[in-house]
C-alpha cells in the first residue's frame, strides 16, 4: 500500500481565514492518522493578488498549530521546488506535452470563451497555428477537452459524479506570460510530487472532470479526492474575510487559544465516533477518520468556539494561565497586588484572553468603583442596602482582628463562624463583604479572595467606605 501524501496549497493573498485552515488541518490530519506525508506548497501563480509577507504568516499559522509539514519551501525533500513560481519550465514543458498529445492547444482568441463552450482555435491546422507561432502573435494554452462522451470521478464525501464531456469549456492551462492557472499546475504539481489524496473545498468538484482528462491524458494514476462542504456564518452567507469575517489572526487577537482554535475547526464537518469535544491535536490525529466528515455545511458558531476557549483556559495549570495572561495586568491593575492570585481568581471565570473581557473583571482593584445601593440588593442572598449594613458592621470587627489575609482557608471559615454565631447564613456577611469590596454585581473571586488581593488595609478602608455609604443612603431613604 502507497504511502499517504497530502498537501495544502495555499496562495499567499492574505490572512488564513478558517476554511483555509480547516482545509490544512483535514490535510495534516488524514496524513499522520496514517503515518503519511503532510506536503506545504505555495501556490503563487496569481501575482497580481499576492500579499507581501503572506507566506510568513502561512508558516506562522501553520506552526502555531502544530501542523509541521514533512516537505516545504523551508523544507526541501526530492520533489521541489514547492513554490510554483519557481516551477515554471516544468509547466512550460508539460504544457507542450499536452499539445502533442492531443489534449491541448494555442488559443490567439482575445478576451475569455463562454462558459461550457468550445474554443474556436481548436480547429486550427498545425500550419495556421505555426503561422501565427511565427508572426509572434500572443497566445495561450487551452486544454482541448472532448466533444462527446463522460468524464466522472469519485470523491470520497459526494460519492461519484459525472459530466458531459460536452459541457466542460476549454480552460487555460498556461497564460501569455508564462505563469500557469491553478487547473493546470495543480495537477502537474500533484502528480510529479506524488499527492495521491488532494482535500480541497468542494467549490472545485465541477472542475475535477477537467483535471481527470488531464490525468488521463498523461497516463497518470487519479489521486483520491476528498471535497469539503463550506464553513458558513450562517445558513446562506459563506464565512469570507471580504465580509469581515475573523481570521485566524483575528481570532487569536481577540483572545482564542491556537489549540482551541484548531480544535473547535476540526468539529466544522467532521465528528469523532463518541461525543468528545475537547481534543488536544494527537486525539484528533488518532481519532480522525475520513469516513465522519459531513456532506453538509458547517456553520461557524463564534459562541461554540468561546465556551471552548474556556475550557482551554480552565483545564490550564494554574501557572500556564498565568503566563497565559499576565501580559494583561500592566495595562488593567496598577495597584501593588499579588497578580497570581488574580490569575487564580479570573481562570474560572475567563474564557478569552483580552484587555476587553479581563480589564471588566479587575477594574474595581486599582481603586474603589463607585457607590451604588442597588448593588447589595440581592434576592437569592436575601440581602438588602440595610441588612447589608448591619452585616458589615458586624464583620469589620473580625476583619480588623484578621492578621492573615494570604489565609484564604482561615478567613473564609471566620466569616462562616460568624454568620453562624448570629443565626445567618453564608451569604448574608460574605456578599456584603465582596460587594464593599468591589462595588461590583459580579467579580472574579468572592469576600476571602478580593481580600487577599486587596491587602488588609485597602480591604478595611473598603469596608469602612462602605459602612459610611450605606449609612448615608439609609438615612436618605428611610425604610416605608
Amino acid at each position: 500500500m502507497k504511502k499517504i501524501r497530502t498537501r495544502f496549497a495555499p496562495s499567499p493573498t492574505g490572512y488564513m481565514h478558517i476554511g483555509n485552515l480547516r482545509t490544512a488541518l483535514y490535510c495534516y490530519l488524514i496524513a499522520k492518522h496514517a503515518d503519511g506525508d503532510f506536503i506545504l506548497r505555495i501556490e503563487d501563480t496569481d501575482q497580481k493578488r499576492e500579499v507581501e509577507g503572506a507566506v510568513d504568516i502561512i508558516y506562522d499559522v501553520l506552526k502555531e498549530t502544530g501542523m509541521n509539514w514533512d516537505e516545504g519551501p523551508d523544507h526541501p525533500g526530492d520533489v521541489g521546488p514547492y513554490v510554483q513560481s519557481e516551477r515554471l519550465p516544468i509547466y512550460k514543458e508539460y504544457a507542450q506535452k499536452a499539445i502533442e498529445l492531443g489534449a491541448a492547444h494555442y488559443c490567439f482568441c482575445d478576451g475569455e470563451i463562454g462558459e461550457n463552450e468550445k474554443d474556436p482555435c481548436r480547429n486550427l491546422t498545425k500550419e495556421e497555428v505555426q503561422a501565427k507561432l511565427d508572426a509572434g502573435e500572443p497566445y495561450v494554452i487551452r486544454q482541448t477537452t472532448p466533444t462527446e462522451g463522460i468524464a466522472d470521478f469519485d470523491d470520497e464525501i459526494y460519492g461519484h459524479i459525472e459530466a458531459p464531456c460536452d459541457s466542460l469549456d476549454d480552460q487555460v492551462l498556461l497564460k501569455s506570460d508564462g505563469y500557469p492557472t491553478y487547473n493546470f499546475a495543480n495537477v502537474i504539481d500533484d502528480h510529479l510530487m506524488g499527492i495521491n489524496v488532494v482535500v480541497r473545498g468542494n467549490e472545485y468538484l465541477s472542475s475535477t472532470p477537467k483535471y481527470n482528462l488531464l490525468y488521463d491524458a498523461f497516463n497518470w494514476e487519479r489521486p483520491q479526492y476528498i471535497h469539503l462542504p463550506p464553513v458558513m456564518k450562517d445558513e446562506h452567507q459563506k464565512l469570507s474575510k471580504r465580509n469581515g469575517d475573523a481570521s485566524f489572526q483575528d481570532l487569536k487577537a481577540e483572545g482564542y487559544l491556537p489549540e482551541a482554535i484548531l480544535n473547535y475547526i476540526a468539529l466544522l464537518g467532521w465528528a469523532p465516533k463518541d461525543d468528545q469535544e475537547i481534543m488536544s491535536l494527537d486525539e484528533l490525529i488518532k481519532a480522525f477518520t475520513i469516513d465522519r466528515i459531513s456532506k453538509a455545511p458547517a456553520i461557524f458558531d463564534k459562541d461554540k468556539l468561546t465556551w471552548m476557549n474556556g475550557m482551554y483556559l480552565r483545564n490550564m495549570n494554574l501557572e500556564t494561565f498565568h503566563n497565559t495572561v499576565k501580559h494583561l495586568y500592566p495595562e488593567t491593575i496598577t495597584r501593588d497586588v499579588d497578580l497570581l492570585e488574580v490569575s487564580k481568581c479570573l481562570q474560572p471565570r475567563l474564557d478569552r484572553v483580552n484587555k476587553d473581557d479581563v480589564a471588566p473583571m479587575v477594574d474595581f482593584i486599582n481603586e474603589c468603583l463607585p457607590f451604588d445601593a442597588a448593588i447589595y440588593k440581592h434576592k437569592k442572598m436575601k440581602t438588602t442596602p440595610e441588612n447589608s449594613l448591619e452585616a458589615l458592621k458586624l464583620a469589620l470587627p473580625a476583619m480588623e482582628a484578621w492578621e492573615d489575609y494570604t489565609d484564604d482557608d482561615g478567613m473564609m471559615h471566620m466569616q462562616m463562624d460568624l454568620a453562624k454565631a448570629h443565626e445567618l447564613k453564608n451569604g448574608r456577611v460574605m456578599w456584603p463583604i465582596r460587594v464593599a469590596l468591589s462595588n461590583k454585581q459580579s467579580t472574579p473571586g468572592g469576600s476571602v479572595e478580593i481580600a487577599h488581593i486587596l491587602g488588609k488595609e485597602e480591604t478595611l478602608n473598603r469596608m469602612r467606605k462602605a459602612i459610611a455609604d450605606l449609612e448615608n443612603w439609609v438615612k436618605e431613604n428611610p425604610a416605608e
